[in-house]
């Protein structure tokens, strides 16, 4: 056996080789030293304290900056009619369960869905689960106390609907049915994809907690594109403008309520390549409030989406 040098620090690594232990074996065992070294620092990694998110006030309540979204749970692209199946397909309940639980593990608090979740979300509670609640609903007050009953944080009037009786002029149909909302005991919202729609809400001074803002206006039909751009061969399907997040932007800032921003990937379209994902989230949170945050839906049959999210919102958010 060899002596060990006196003149090494106490603090220094010493690993003695015997004569007849083999050169392999002296290597594994130094292999072991940054393998150990990089599990400690993946539990590190893991930890509550690493885990936690940016934080906004949302009433009473604190959540994280970056919010679950859930249009991939139940089938919803809007790119096609084939990925619409493969995300539904693959998001079986326990599937739905399974990632909520891990967005918790990686910070995010809250969750953005649908009334008819409601049971999906109770079971996830019963799991132990710990992430706030928070629907968009139709413009009718059935159900509103079950899910008030069942721990739904807030309820945002959808945002589809939203927009149609803006455009016809009958928008304070929407307060009508915030009031009900806020009777039921839950925090009041408003979803839409229209900045104007902010803007108008604003001027009339509504009992409101919150928006939910998409900032690409993608329901647009051929008139109302052809006289924004003129009179030019338009795509087949949805219209994803790059002049549209400023606009909306805008009217984000205007607004001291806080807005959680949405599509701002542009439903997956600026999702193929890394530099775009970065960009996209650099960008939103440069043009949002600090109050303000993101839902972003997460399907990660083919990666790890909600820690890659949540990177992005520890860096950019």
């Amino acid at each position: 056996m060899h002596d060990a040098d006196p003149s090494r620090s106490p603090n220094a690594l010493a690993i003695s080789i015997s004569d007849g232990c083999r050169r392999r074996e002296f290597l594994k065992a130094a292999a072991a030293i940054p393998a150990a070294m990089v599990a400690a620092q993946l539990a590190a990694d893991q930890s509550p304290t690493a885990a936690k998110l940016p934080q906004i006030p949302f009433g009473k309540h604190s959540i994280s900056r970056l919010v679950c979204g859930s249009n991939p749970f139940h089938g919803g692209s809007h790119l096609s009619t084939f990925v619409n199946r493969e995300m539904h397909s693959y998001y079986t309940d326990e599937q739905v369960l399974k990632t909520l639980h891990h967005c918790e593990e990686v910070g995010i608090t809250a969750w953005q869905s649908d009334p008819h979740r409601l049971e999906t979300y109770r079971r996830y509670v019963d799991g132990g689960g710990k992430m706030h609640f928070m629907v968009i609903a139709g413009n009718r007050p059935e159900g509103l106390k079950k899910l008030a009953a069942g721990g739904c944080l807030g309820v945002a009037h959808h945002g589809e609907t939203t927009d149609q009786l803006f455009k016809r002029g009958n928008l304070d149909q929407v307060n009508e049915y915030l009031k009900q909302v806020r009777d039921a005991g839950m925090l009041v919202g408003v979803s839409t994809h229209m900045p104007d729609v902010v803007d108008a809400i604003e001027s009339k001074g509504w009992d409101l907690d919150y928006y939910m803002t998409c900032i690409y206006q993608r329901h647009r039909n051929e008139a109302e594109l052809q006289k924004l751009l003129g009179h030019v061969p338009l795509p087949v399907g949805e219209v994803y403008l790059k002049s549209d997040p400023p606009r909306m932007f805008k009217a984000i800032q205007h607004t001291k309520r806080p807005c959680l921003a949405f599509k701002i990937l542009a439903a997956g379209r600026l999702s193929e390549r890394r530099e775009w994902v970065e960009q996209a989230f650099r960008e939103t949170f440069a043009a949002i409030k600090p109050k303000d945050g993101v839902i972003v839906g997460i399907y990660d049959r083919y990666g790890d989406q909600p820690a890659e999210d949540a990177a992005l919102v520890r860096r950019f958010g």
